[in-house]
């Protein structure tokens, strides 16, 4: 995870725990589209992640829209609809406080993605091939 604890280490328990129902909330009430919004209404939109403030009072969800279209326009709708949203995912949870939603790209996909180019690049696909031409003449 790319967040820590105060204590230095990675997310609580309690932390990845709530992150993950509200996850499974905001995307439950995301997929049946019941929004004023048109343009929420008009994009399937994916929540891979919620990660958790310490204090969980905030609520960083990451999103992205099928497809990759219309992200900035997605983003600033579920914005402007963030305490609709909130109230909506309070209906579904069983919190003593429901926390605030922020709304961010998920950037896991493109990473991934580079990562992928990265590794079919002729630099590494010689690298790789060296390294198997070592281990062939070692057991030699």
């Amino acid at each position: 995870m790319r967040h820590e604890t105060r204590t230095g280490g990675g997310p609580s328990q309690r932390m990845l725990r709530v992150g993950e129902l509200v996850r499974h909330a905001l995307a439950d009430v995301l997929s049946r589209g019941d929004h004023i919004d048109p343009v929420l209404a008009g994009h399937i939109i994916t929540v891979p992640e919620v990660r958790m403030s310490p204090d969980l009072k905030i609520a960083t969800c990451f999103i992205m829209p099928l497809g990759g279209k219309d992200l900035k326009a997605v983003l600033k709708a579920l914005a402007n609809n963030a305490r609709f949203l909130r109230t909506e995912v309070a209906r579904r949870m069983e919190l003593k406080s429901v926390p605030e939603l922020r709304f961010r790209e998920d950037t896991t996909f493109d990473e991934g993605a580079r990562m992928d180019q990265l590794l079919r690049s002729p630099e590494v696909a010689r690298d790789l091939d060296s390294d198997r031409d070592d281990e062939e003449t070692n057991r030699e």
